[in-house]
């Protein structure tokens, strides 16, 4: 038995919100893929919780009026990786979200909670970044929608405020409209293992497909947070796509991590795989969005 002080269930968000409120030092629990390890380990024991599980509302896929891209919270890491909706218009999320632990992980982690949890080495936190969602979060002041840049305060720390919970994850029509993106990771096991890390891009070309028009790059551990790399983005925009100018982008973009060392890799390591991983998405990127690669080496 699990040793819970109380579990509150909500069926909707405005409940979750109000006990939230009314229990100020309780726990969000979604899939429970990582606080029900915790709870079996007697790290989390006394506490109260607020399960979101049966939350439907937020288990939907769907497009809005303007074609935003909306994904509910508590979509299943599967759910969003089979989901054909997100698979036409962000190929590289299911490449992300399948990457994640095992089939039993995916059927309950959600990507609201993998969002939630703040760790540099999510990886639907840099997929995402790399497609410059926003968040929806709901609260006992209303709605309010962020881009996700602005969610990671610190290591470990989002921006949720007392009584919010995440609703959804969209993805503003300009936001995936012609591009086209890949994700890399790189783990010590070729499964059921975290990122050492990971490198998301996307690409929009000009049309005629001779030069590209936009470039997004987003890493995982590659700092405190997820981040995007502007340094890296800039030497592409505007430029015909060769396999020099990709490499030139991929050590361009190192300017812009603050890698570390730790027990799982060394700053020097993680900054290799980082410029190697970001050339080898960029390049992909760049073929889905229908560029061809020049033949200058």
């Amino acid at each position: 038995m699990f040793d819970l002080k109380a579990l509150y269930e909500p069926t909707t968000v405005p409940e979750a919100v109000r006990l939230l409120a009314d229990h100020p030092e309780a726990r969000i629990m979604a899939g429970g893929s990582d606080t029900l390890v915790k709870l079996r380990d007697g790290k989390l024991g006394g506490l109260e919780w607020v399960s979101l599980h049966g939350l439907d509302e937020l288990r939907r896929i769907t497009l809005d009026d303007d074609d935003t891209l909306r994904i509910g919270a508590l979509c299943s890491f599967t759910q969003v990786a089979e989901s054909d909706l997100v698979r036409r218009c962000i190929v590289s999320l299911p490449e992300a979200l399948l990457t994640i632990g095992g089939p039993q992980v995916r059927n309950i982690g959600t990507i609201g909670g993998n969002l939630c949890n703040g760790v540099p080495s999510a990886d639907s936190a840099s997929t995402c970044y790399a497609w410059d969602a926003r968040l929806e979060l709901a609260g006992p002041d209303g709605v309010r929608v962020l881009p996700i840049a602005d969610f990671y305060l610190s290591a470990g720390k989002v921006d949720l405020r007392p009584g919010e919970i995440l609703t959804a994850i969209l993805f503003p029509h300009e936001a995936y409209a012609g591009y086209k993106g890949a994700y890399s990771k790189y783990a010590m096991r070729g499964a059921m293992d975290i990122a050492t890390v990971n490198v998301a891009t996307s690409i929009k070309m000009a049309p005629g497909g001779a030069t590209i028009a936009d470039a997004r790059i987003a890493f995982g551990v590659a700092a405190p947070t997820p981040i995007r790399a502007p340094h890296g983005e800039a030497v592409l925009r505007g430029q015909a796509p060769t396999r020099a100018l990709v490499g030139a982008a991929a050590r361009a973009a190192i300017a812009d991590t603050r890698a570390r060392d730790s027990w799982r890799a060394s700053r020097a390591f993680r900054e290799h795989m980082l410029e190697e991983l970001t050339r080898r998405s960029l390049l992909t990127s760049i073929r889905r969005a229908g560029g061809e690669i020049g033949a200058e080496q």
